[in-house]
């Protein structure tokens, strides 16, 4: 057994973006012939922001402490929480944020599908 670390001390600052309070640690990467690109870890700080973007590929988002806010294609923001996700496919764009800060687990790779009941808003 080998034991690893996620937490935001050993993440990556990103800035990309316009980005801001945003750390990245990677979970897993893919290897040949896998459908997940990668997964990681993101810890969005207080007044954090992950500036827009188009998604590279199908992004799953998924909130495991805290709160924030997602956006899709320019649109409003909408609220989300512990125990949601929000799911871009490739070429959407997007952006997300927190004014409190939280931690999501991202899961990026081809043809992905979530399995969840969606959330009302």
């Amino acid at each position: 057994m080998r034991l690893f670390r996620f937490d935001k001390e050993v993440g990556k600052s990103i800035a990309a973006y316009g980005s801001q309070q945003f750390m990245m640690s990677k979970l897993l990467m893919s290897k040949e012939g896998m459908k997940i690109h990668h997964i990681g870890c993101m810890h969005i700080g207080p007044d954090g922001l992950v500036g827009e973007h188009p998604a590279t590929i199908d992004q799953l988002f998924i909130v495991v402490s805290g709160e924030g806010w997602v956006t899709a294609n320019h649109g409003p923001r909408r609220i989300i929480k512990t125990g949601q996700a929000a799911f871009w496919t490739s070429g959407e764009v997007h952006e997300s944020g927190s004014s409190e800060g939280m931690t999501v687990i991202v899961v990026e790779g081809n043809g992905l599908e979530p399995e969840m009941p969606e959330a009302e808003d």
